[in-house]
């Protein structure tokens, strides 16, 4: 190859020689289809003068040229400058390498070898897609399409015969991979004016650096004639011209006043190969000709090859190779602006403006009077690449995980929490509060601003409650679709679960009705006459002790051991779920078939977001993460009482696999255009009840280091905030900066006496007009939430949620309070009325309290015994005398330590409606027993979970809780005509 490479390549690898006799640039040629001339030597060249043979002597430059060595210095040259900003470039990305791919239909390799020489030489990688020479059109734009969404490459140039170069393939291109520059893009952008901003045709750009610094023309002035080009070439070199103060024509060979045009040219440049009708005495002796022949551009370099001819002067190869170094300084830049959108950028959001109406119409109203932005605009304004989101519709989409690869050395944003007091049955706003924030942070003092949200179940959504987007002018939109289905992260936790869910009774089925061999050939099956273990069964034969990998070599005994798990049908605690309301599913029996007769045993159906694997998708932090979680669900015991696990049931993958979409973050936005993540949905009683831990990551690498995130925990703080800092944080390793305490009036005085709130009934006249006493008593609760958040060193503002019924005495007191007991600050919130504009205060207050130095610290050492992990925070955090454990607590307590998950965080499952474990205890309970029923695991998910309160009252809460036992005839108001949230200011 080296024997037909230029000169110039050659001489690229070694030093600069001394000053001597000048060095000819030469390029090797072929034949070319589109070129004329055979492939022998001494054929006639472009103008029809003989080729000189290999060894023969070349003219010497005119006076006024320069020397072919100067030219073959200014392909050294390009070369050498993108290797040294390419090294510059790597010293700070080590392994950073851009790619050009080349997309080839022929069989001509001579560009190939030079594009592959310069690019070594450069550092570049070079990928060539080969292609035949009769491929179609639309099987070029297969190929550009498949590179245009590889990320490992940064250039794509064609090498393709002259009738496919339309305007349908090179669009196909995308613009930020065009180091052609033939797009429209590229070339509007060119012609605009904006040559910095886009990629310049190498040919174009070689023809005028050959002119002004190898033949040392000024082209100020010069009349230019361009002849036979087309497409992007014509409007590359014509626009390039023009800039240089050049007087510049483009015409066709057939133009019928050719000859007078080339008699006035200084400067001609040839687009096409010159047809032999066309005679030589037609260009004036001494005229500059350029040949930039289109056959450059389909990779065929015959005899009509680019060369220049001035006065007498015929030298090969120029346009060629100075082109191709161009494409390779083309390839660097690409690979600096790639480089330069992988880090962190300003966001360039454009908010959304609200124009609130009085009376505030209903939620669903709002919603549908707002236009959000098209989702794929508002990821761009936040600084996600195109390849980093999967759209779904028009205002919702996926977040891949490779940002967090991108951005892996931005520093985080802030981290804020939104908790609440205990709530009464109807919420208090928190995730009205969020959006609020957020509204406030990014649409009025121009912060970067994320809010996280968990997304709602459908129980909830058609039960009382109604959906969780928030509420007023402080919502997710469209709400319809962020309360439905969303992207359906929901179904495949429901397929995943179920699918387990058979499994266990599959596999209980098979092992009582065959026998130790027959179930090791169904486990090991014979394929092809080879029998071997598949990659899921290697850990259950380290498990179980067994250090072989041929199933042909296993004893009886060590068959047994594999094929059988041995699960205690009354162990099992693994369920199968369901996310609708249907509390006729919460006790049934199974196995009622005829041909599973005889193994019934009776189960239960639970509300999907209650499944473990809800838990563990919002507590993962990548996918091998969430397959290594899933495999260590814990599902029954054996016979023995050791644990069973999705791993030794053999589908792990099979569940990974079914929530490999749903581990990506959904992206929507506020009504004012500011940017959210949707993801997972854990309930806060058996569950730890925040968003998941990807969403926070992701938002707080996208927001900056001055920017914010803000996200939500579940029920009232002593459980959601509870949970998120000793279970969520500790997955993440995240460190937050402030905790946003929602309070309301309403609440307020409930716990200072009031009568009963209960959903779905008027309220009572003490909560619609003006009571200090009451709010007065029941701001014991908002002290001890703030006591609380106080004993992990978070300092905590208070976000008052108004009702239209609140009066000033009463915001101005429970301020006031609020503050004494050692809130940072205590700030009245109007969102709901106003949208963002009516919580700026609380922005400014939240702004100035994450400034202050995060003292964050965990409750408990997870080292600690779990009765002692209960007892701390039993007394700690819900205030209660000690605890009691049930016998059967005890037990499981006993069994967990043993079977090695004693250090496990712990995940109180009790009332959200009391900080004690009775519901009807308001304000704050002192002096009580704490009792703990029952003991259970969710070991996937990572946390050991205590169900609080006497046998029955912990069945009820789960009841309630996981099949969602909420009346179904407000699902026309919920979520569909209005009443999203329960926590809407002045309306039940």
């Amino acid at each position: 190859m080296g024997t037909r490479l230029p000169l110039v390549l050659r001489q690229l690898r070694r030093p600069p020689q001394p000053p001597g006799p000048p060095r000819r640039l030469r390029v090797p040629c072929r034949a070319s289809s589109g070129g004329g001339g055979g492939g022998g030597g001494g054929q006639e060249g472009l103008l029809g003068q003989r080729r000189p043979q290999d060894g023969q002597a070349r003219s010497s430059c005119s006076p006024g040229g320069r020397t072919p060595a100067a030219r073959d210095s200014i392909v050294r040259e390009v070369i050498q400058n993108s290797k040294e900003v390419l090294s510059l470039l790597q010293e700070k990305n080590p392994a950073f390498k851009p790619v050009l791919a080349i997309i080839q239909a022929g069989d001509d390799n001579l560009m190939q070898e030079i594009n592959q020489n310069l690019a070594e030489e450069a550092g570049l990688n070079i990928t060539h897609i080969c292609l035949p020479p009769d491929s179609s059109e639309a099987e070029i734009i297969d190929e550009i399409l498949k590179i245009n969404e590889d990320t490992r490459v940064h250039g794509l140039a064609l090498q393709i015969s002259e009738n496919l170069f339309s305007n349908k393939v090179l669009n196909a291109l995308k613009p930020e991979k065009d180091v052609d520059g033939v797009t429209d893009i590229n070339l509007g952008k060119l012609v605009r004016g904006d040559a910095h901003e886009c990629f310049v045709s190498p040919v174009a750009k070689a023809v005028i650096e050959l002119l002004e610094k190898s033949v040392g023309v000024n082209l100020d002035g010069k009349k230019i004639l361009v002849v036979g080009a087309h497409g992007s070439l014509e409007a590359a070199l014509q626009c390039l011209f023009q800039r240089r103060g050049s007087m510049t024509m483009s015409i066709q060979w057939k133009t019928r006043q050719l000859q007078s045009k080339l008699h006035e040219a200084d400067i001609v440049v040839l687009g096409s190969p010159k047809p032999e009708e066309i005679p030589l005495t037609w260009i004036q002796p001494g005229t500059t000709v350029l040949n930039c022949s289109h056959d450059f551009l389909s990779g065929k370099v015959g005899y009509g090859s680019p060369r220049i001819h001035f006065g007498g002067l015929i030298e090969e190869g120029d346009v060629i190779l100075l082109a191709a170094a161009l494409r390779i300084q083309n390839m660097v830049s690409s690979g600096r602006r790639w480089l330069r959108e992988q880090q962190h950028r300003r966001w360039r959001l454009h908010c959304l403006k609200l124009q609130p109406l009085s009376p505030v119409p209903s939620d669903i109203e709002i919603s549908r009077g707002q236009t959000p932005k098209a989702v794929d605009v508002l990821a761009k304004e936040i600084g996600l690449l195109a390849d980093e989101i999967e759209i779904y519709g028009k205002s919702k989409a996926k977040v891949r995980l490779s940002v967090l690869e991108r951005l892996k050395d931005q520093a985080d944003g802030k981290y804020i929490l939104v908790a609440g007091i205990t709530p009464t049955p109807l919420g208090e706003g928190k995730s009205t509060v969020t959006i609020g924030l957020v509204q406030a942070l990014t649409a009025h003092l121009n912060v970067n601003s994320f809010a996280c949200l968990r997304q709602p179940s459908q129980g909830p959504t058609f039960g009382v409650k109604g959906g969780a987007a928030g509420g007023g002018y402080a919502q997710v939109i469209p709400m319809e679709e962020f309360n439905l289905h969303l992207t359906g992260d929901i179904h495949a936790i429901t397929a995943a679960n179920n699918l387990l869910a058979a499994a266990i009774d599959t596999r209980i089925l098979h092992e009582n009705t065959q026998t130790d061999k027959a179930l090791y050939n169904r486990l090991v099956p014979s394929v092809n006459g080879v029998r071997e273990f598949s990659e899921i069964q290697l850990p259950r034969l380290k498990k179980l002790g067994i250090n072989k990998t041929d199933p042909n070599t296993l004893t009886e005994e060590e068959v047994s051991k594999f094929a059988r798990l041995d699960i205690d049908p009354s162990t099992i605690t693994w369920q199968r779920v369901l996310d609708t309301n249907d509390r006729f599913l919460r006790k049934i029996t199974i196995g009622q078939g005829n041909t599973e007769k005889g193994y019934s045993r009776q189960a239960q159906f639970d509300i999907a977001v209650a499944s473990e694997i809800m838990a563990v998708l919002a507590l993962t932090d990548s996918l091998a993460d969430m397959k290594a979680r899933l495999g260590r669900m814990v599902v029954a015991s054996d016979t023995s009482g050791q644990p069973v696990t999705a791993d030794d049931l053999g589908v792990t993958g099979a569940l990974t696999v079914l929530m490999k979409d749903a581990i990506k973050p959904n992206l929507m936005q506020t009504l004012e255009g500011t940017p959210v993540f949707v993801h997972a949905g854990p309930f806060a009683n058996i569950a730890h009840g925040n968003s998941s831990v990807l969403a926070d990551k992701i938002a707080l690498k996208l927001v900056g280091e001055e920017g914010f995130v803000v996200t939500e925990a579940g029920f009232g703080a002593d459980i959601g905030m509870e949970k998120f800092f000793n279970i969520k944080c500790r997955a993440s390793g995240l460190v937050p900066n402030v905790v946003v305490l929602v309070a309301t009036v309403r609440a307020l005085k409930m716990h200072g006496g009031g009568p009963s709130v209960t959903a779905g009934v008027p309220l009572k006249k003490e909560y619609t007009e003006e009571n200090i006493q009451l709010v007065a008593d029941g701001c014991c609760n908002l002290q001890k939430q703030i006591q609380i958040a106080q004993l992990f060193g978070v300092p905590v503002v208070v976000a008052l949620n108004v009702f239209k019924t609140d009066t000033r005495a009463e915001i101005d007191l429970v301020c006031e309070l609020a503050k004494r007991a050692g809130a940072f600050d205590a700030v009245p919130c109007y969102h709901w009325s106003v949208g963002g504009k009516g919580s700026v205060d609380l922005a400014r207050a939240v702004r100035e309290a994450a400034s202050k130095r995060s003292r964050f610290q965990f409750l408990y050492d997870v080292q600690l015994p779990i009765v002692d992990k209960i007892r701390t925070i039993a007394q700690a955090v819900y205030g209660a005398k000690d605890i009691e454990l049930s016998p059967e607590a005890q037990a499981k307590i006993d069994r967990y330590t043993q079977q090695g998950f004693g250090n496990l965080p712990i995940c109180m499952a009790k009332t959200h409606l009391s900080l004690s474990h009775q519901p009807d205890k308001k304000g704050v309970p002192r002096d009580f027993i704490l009792p703990i029923s029952d003991v259970r695991a969710s070991i996937g998910a990572g946390f050991i979970y205590p169900l609080v309160g006497t046998k029955r009252q912990s069945f009820a809460m789960l009841a309630r809780l996981t099949s969602s036992d909420l009346p179904t005839s407000a699902s026309q108001n919920a979520g569909i005509t209005g009443v999203s949230h329960c926590a809407r200011p002045g309306q039940v």
